[in-house]
This record gives structure tokens, sequence and C-alpha cells, in this order.
């Protein structure tokens, strides 16, 4: 009966015989929920520090990737630097074939004109020693 007249007033008794405002029940329940509050916190905390991890993880590879990257474009900048630098030289070779075969046809028409000369002046001395 007495416990019953605390029950309706709202106070109760624990295993421990100690006065409780709530039922056992309810103070049971209110413990365990706790306990499941405090993992459920520590299970988002691990969370967040594999993501954290995680996180940095793909902010490194990013740089590698980045780094590589820029390596890739040097490289292929490079590239068409050196074709390019190949292409004018090829040009300029080839103006310097088209100079030098300029510069032998002169020379040997050149080459042409003097043989003729020369011959010329052989018959010429052919004549004046005949004429002797």
């Amino acid at each position: 009966m007495a416990d019953e007249a605390l029950a309706r007033a709202g106070l109760h008794f624990d295993e421990l015989n100690k006065i409780r405002v709530l039922e056992p029940d309810v103070a049971q329940q209110t413990k365990e929920l706790k306990e499941e509050c405090k993992e459920f916190v520590d299970k988002i905390g691990d969370f967040q520090k594999i993501v954290g991890t995680f996180i940095v993880m793909v902010d490194t590879v990013a740089k590698e990737v980045e780094k590589e990257k820029m390596k890739a474009i040097g490289a292929r900048n490079m590239l068409k630097s050196i074709a390019k630098q190949r292409e004018a030289e090829q040009q300029q070779l080839q103006a310097l074939i088209t100079e030098k075969r300029m510069q032998m046809e002169r020379l040997r028409i050149q080459h042409d004109a003097l043989l003729k000369e020369e011959s010329g002046q052989s018959e010429f001395i052919e004549q004046l020693v005949l004429q002797k």
C-alpha cells in the first residue's frame, strides 16, 4: 500500500531501495538509451576519423595527379616545341640546298664559259703559231 501511495505521488523504489522519481522500467530504458547514444556518438567519432583520413588520402592523390598532369603537359609542350624546331631546321636546310644548287648552276655556267674561252684562245694561239 505504501508503495502504491508513493507510486501515485510519482515516487518509486529502485533495486537498491532508493527513492526515484521515474519508474524503474523508464529509468532502465533511459539508461539503455543513454548507453546507446554514447555508442552512437563514439561510432560517429570513429566515422569522422575515417572520413578525415580518407579526405587526406584523396587530397594527396589529387595533388599527385595534378603534379603528373603538369609533367605530362610540359612533356607535350616540349614535344611540340621540338617538332616546330625540327620543322624550322628542315626549312633552313631546304633553303641552304636551294642556295647551293643555284651557286652550283652559276659555277657550272661560269665553268662552261671558261672552257669555251680557253678553247677560243687555244685556237687563236694555234693560228698565230701557224702564221709564223
